[in-house]
């Protein structure tokens, strides 16, 4: 990997202490890594696939920095409708179309789960912080592109 290139960390903010924690596990293991980190705020897990779309397009046109690649974070907590099966599920499926379909390096840290304990149980850094997860996704996914030149 090159040195200082930089992932865009592409965050929903609707749980905000959690998002934070997230963050901040991504934010350090992209820094030790070499990387640097931009960030943008999106309102719910729901918007992390266009606000990623609209970074690469914007950045293939040159408007903007061409990021090496982008972590996806977030929580969805299952509530009493059926909104969460949407979130999760087009959540998970515009990330994973965009990954194929662009060639994008992404790691995915939307935490799907029953409950906010289950969640601060993955975003806690003391026992496993999914926002690290996420962000080692995508720097491992970085090299699989360099090794194929895509």
């Amino acid at each position: 990997m090159t040195p200082s290139q930089t992932i865009l960390i592409v965050e929903a903010r609707f749980y905000e202490d959690l998002a934070d924690e997230l963050y901040a596990g991504a934010e350090a293991f992209l820094t030790a890594s070499g990387f640097k980190v931009d960030r943008l705020s999106v309102p719910g897990a729901f918007e992390i696939p266009a606000a990623i779309a609209m970074a690469a397009k914007a950045g293939r046109a040159g408007h903007c920095e061409e990021f090496a690649g982008y972590v996806a974070l977030g929580v969805v907590i299952r509530g009493e409708t059926s909104h969460y099966d949407y979130v999760c599920g087009e959540s998970a499926r515009g990330l994973q179309d965009l990954a194929v379909r662009d060639q994008l390096a992404i790691g995915y840290g939307i935490l799907t789960t029953e409950n906010g304990e289950q969640a601060w149980a993955r975003a806690d850094r003391k026992r496993g912080n999914k926002g690290r997860a996420a962000a080692k996704a995508c720097v491992d996914m970085i090299g699989i592109k360099q090794r194929f030149g895509v």
